[in-house]
């Protein structure tokens, strides 16, 4: 399954945009402003109708299989969990509208399940990063038909990257087609990993240079080791201790990522797009609201 969006935009709320994201790989997309991330997110999961471009999910314009097929997970005003509710309301929701049985103790049985029981009680708005990526991705899962998951701007709170990067990559590996939202600090963080594969849709970042090397001294002895024990053409750069971070990344992660050309844009919103935010195709009334 593959899903493409094609020179899409919605106004100042999100530039034209174009990506895509496929079943077994994680995609990332840059989004900055506060808004923006979730129009993106509405949008690439068929719930959203654009100004311009194309959505389309293996060739198809077809809004409806988005939306049964894509879950929108965690995108701020939409589908995010109030902070205040306890963690086992929020999967007895979840579980509700996936079919599955939802009482208290269902929810609570579930959470042990994925080996969580015991934050049941706590808001979700304390939940570890990490953790509530995973929780919040499994329930979207259940759902009948779901193959794919855009997870908006996991970074906004809190905690390192890495965390919600190796979840996502897990359930590429499970099969999902899975599409993160996220903003530049975040980014950079995941750069430094040498794990980044992105479409930028708030203008580009600089990617980060190693310092050029010392140009050699010229001398009679230039063949000769100096006092690191190596030639003078195999000394290590400056700056090269960088490499133990990017040997703790994982290599699959990598291998999971898409490289695409970046679409510049200016990301100086000159206005809010608030009413863009509850702006929902309506030919499908049942499925309004979906996740």
């Amino acid at each position: 399954m593959k899903v493409t969006l094609q020179d899409v935009s919605k106004g100042r709320a999100l530039p034209k945009t174009s990506l895509k994201f496929h079943s077994g790989a994680v995609r990332y997309a840059l989004a900055e402003t506060e808004q923006r991330p979730t129009v993106l997110g509405l949008i690439a999961s068929g719930r959203m109708k654009t100004e311009t471009g194309l959505v389309t999910i293996d060739g198809a314009a077809d809004a409806k299989a988005l939306r049964r097929t894509v879950a929108l997970v965690d995108a701020p005003d939409v589908s995010d969990p109030h902070p205040d509710i306890a963690l086992a309301g929020v999967v007895a929701e979840e579980l509700m509208f996936a079919g599955k049985p939802a009482t208290p103790l269902h929810a609570r049985r579930w959470l042990a399940q994925v080996g969580y029981d015991d934050l049941g009680s706590a808001p979700i708005g304390t939940v570890d990063p990490a953790a509530r990526v995973r929780i919040l991705c499994e329930l979207a899962v259940l759902r009948d038909g779901v193959e794919a998951i855009v997870l908006v701007s996991p970074d906004r709170h809190g905690g390192s990257p890495d965390g919600w990067w190796r979840i996502a990559g897990e359930f590429a590996d499970r099969g999902i087609a899975m599409l993160v939202i996220l903003g530049g600090s975040a980014a950079v963080a995941l750069e430094r990993m040498q794990e980044l594969g992105a479409v930028n849709a708030s203008g580009p970042i600089e990617p980060l240079r190693l310092p050029e090397p010392a140009p050699a001294h010229a001398s009679s002895e230039d063949d000769e080791d100096d006092e690191s024990g190596l030639p003078h053409d195999e000394k290590p750069l400056p700056g090269s201790d960088l490499g133990s971070t990017r040997a703790a990344a994982p290599a699959s992660f990598e291998e999971r990522g898409e490289a695409a050309d970046s679409t510049p844009v200016d990301d100086r919103e000159e206005a809010a797009a608030s009413a863009s935010l509850h702006e929902r195709t309506d030919d499908d009334p049942e499925e309004e609201g979906a996740r």
